[in-house]
């Protein structure tokens, strides 16, 4: 990328760490940890078990992002996981890693919503450096989180942020 001084939409998809920093981000918090309700439309088996026609299906996320059969070291946080050439992805595809959901309830706004965020958070990383309030340090940082409907951190976050690179003016 050259040296422009500021972060274009058109930038962002050579930023991989951010974009595995996001992936790493969704599995261990995901925005709804369980999923809307499924019908099972027929009588099915799954992992050996045999579910109705009409039984209603639960999908909790977040269990499944934190599951060891399916990540190592599952409660840690490693966006290298998430490396080029990595399988995972979370379009629906693969049944361990459902931030969005899958098939016809998907998320409509998955796209939308990752490229503002991705855009929205190189921004940030780019014009400004990013530092904790006096006295607080990373392991004083309380990453518990409540669950509702949707997923947030018990105790907000608070960094102070300092410029960096002014943002550009365009005229």
């Amino acid at each position: 990328m050259e040296d422009k001084g500021y972060i274009e939409e058109t930038d962002v998809p050579q930023f991989n760490y951010i974009h595995q920093v996001v992936k790493e981000t969704l599995r261990l918090h995901p925005p709804f940890p369980i999923l809307f309700p499924r019908v099972a439309q027929e009588t099915t088996e799954v992992l050996g078990y045999i579910l109705p026609a009409g039984t209603r299906v639960l999908i909790n996320v977040w269990a499944l992002g934190r599951d060891p059969r399916y990540w190592k070291d599952a409660e840690s946080f490693k966006p290298e996981r998430f490396e080029e050439g990595v399988d995972k992805e979370f379009k629906g595809n693969d049944f361990e890693f459902l931030p969005f959901g899958a098939g016809r309830r998907m998320c409509a706004g998955m796209t939308f919503g990752l490229t503002t965020l991705e855009l929205t958070l190189s921004k940030f990383l780019f014009h400004f450096d990013w530092a904790f309030p006096k006295g607080v340090k990373a392991e004083d940082i309380d990453m518990s989180e409540t669950f509702g409907a949707s997923v947030s951190k018990k105790v907000n976050l608070l960094l102070v942020p300092s410029l960096r690179y002014p943002f550009p003016t365009f005229e």
